[in-house]
Formats: structure tokens, sequence, C-alpha cells
């Protein structure tokens, strides 16, 4: 079975990030693969302190951060998923807070001894996954997926838990509305995105 994990901040159920989220999702089901979803919101997590005790531990799985948050669920999940969908709506020219705070407490995905100048990915030698980033911004479309920092910070985020991005979802001039509606041209993206998250997960799932 197609396991995938959809993380967004869902600051505004209304807003154009989580419709498309949510389009996304029951396309994914719609094709027979399970689904499960992170609010952020939701979810208790602190502020990451530098500790680095988390790091320490060789291997590629997650290492265990010395605060008992909510954080250890979301890796729980995390390590549970085939693919993922990474969403976070652009605030003030890059990703949302919560979404950057969720970031920083990724560095559990690092292995970073204290000998060792910088950081290497824990996943960076295993089986990549698969990831579908989307975002929404006021400017143009363009001029958000290039110039604003929420694409690439949704990039490092799949990156740091092992995945490979297959896709963006990008929404621009959004603020031109005050109930804006997801345009065809993107639902035409997110059943394309949906099927090829699907697909590559049926190939790995049937036995040889």
């Amino acid at each position: 079975m197609t396991k995938i994990l959809a993380i967004n901040v869902l600051y505004r159920t209304s807003g154009i990030t989580c419709q498309t989220v949510e389009a996304m999702i029951q396309a994914i089901e719609t094709a027979g693969a399970t689904v499960k979803v992170i609010h952020l919101r939701e979810f208790h997590i602190k502020f990451c302190l530098n500790y680095r005790e988390c790091t320490q531990r060789p291997g590629d799985a997650p290492g265990e951060c010395v605060q008992k948050d909510g954080m250890q669920e979301l890796t729980d999940k995390i390590e549970w998923a085939y693919d993922y969908i990474l969403a976070s709506p652009t605030n003030f020219g890059s990703g949302a807070a919560l979404f950057k705070r969720f970031m920083e407490r990724l560095v559990v995905y690092a292995f970073w001894p204290w000998d060792m100048n910088t950081p290497r990915y824990r996943k960076a030698i295993v089986q990549k996954k698969k990831a579908v980033l989307v975002s929404s911004c006021a400017a143009p479309g363009i001029v958000g997926r290039w110039v604003y920092g929420t694409c690439k910070q949704l990039k490092m985020t799949a990156k740091t838990i092992g995945a490979d991005t297959v896709g963006t979802i990008f929404t621009g001039l959004i603020g031109k509305e005050h109930r804006p509606e997801i345009q065809e041209r993107v639902k035409t993206k997110i059943k394309k995105f949906a099927t090829k998250l699907v697909k590559k997960q049926l190939r790995i799932d049937i036995p040889v």
C-alpha cells in the first residue's frame, strides 16, 4: 500500500496552499494510496536549542532530540511514509515561521560528531523517496518561485528527510481576491503529480 505523508502549516484552511494540498490528497486517495496529514499548527514543536546531541549517533535513522515534545511523533511519521507533500504559504518572502521552526528541528537527520566541520545528511546514501512541493504568494508565480525563499526551503526539507523533488506547485497572484480558488491549470498539475507519486510507489510494492 502506498503511504504518503502531507506536511502543511495550515494557517488558513481557505487559502490556496491548503486548497491545493486537499485536492492532492483527494487525487491520491482516489488512486488507491494511503495519506496521512500533518498540520504543524496542531503539534507542540519547541525551538531548536543547538545542543546537537541528536547529531552524534551514526546511522541513517534520525537522532533523538533532548527536548521532549511533538517532534518525535513527527519524525516517526516521516519515517513511516514512502513519499511526501510539503506545503507552506509564502509570508514576507519566505516560508511560514512555523514551517521554518519545523525545518530547524530536522537537524536530527544530520550526522555531525564534534570532530567534523560540517554535517552529513543521514539519508544521503539510502534509496530516495519523492516529494511534491506546494506554496503560493501574492506576487506573480515566477517571482515567488525564483526570487522568494519558500521553494528553496521546501527543497532543503525534502533533501534532509531523503526525498527528491519531483514537482512544484507554486500559485501566484492570490492576493487580488478575498477568497481565491484553484485554477484549472493548477488542478491539472495536481493530478499529474499525484499520479507520479502513486505510480512510483506501486512499482516498489509489487513483489518480484
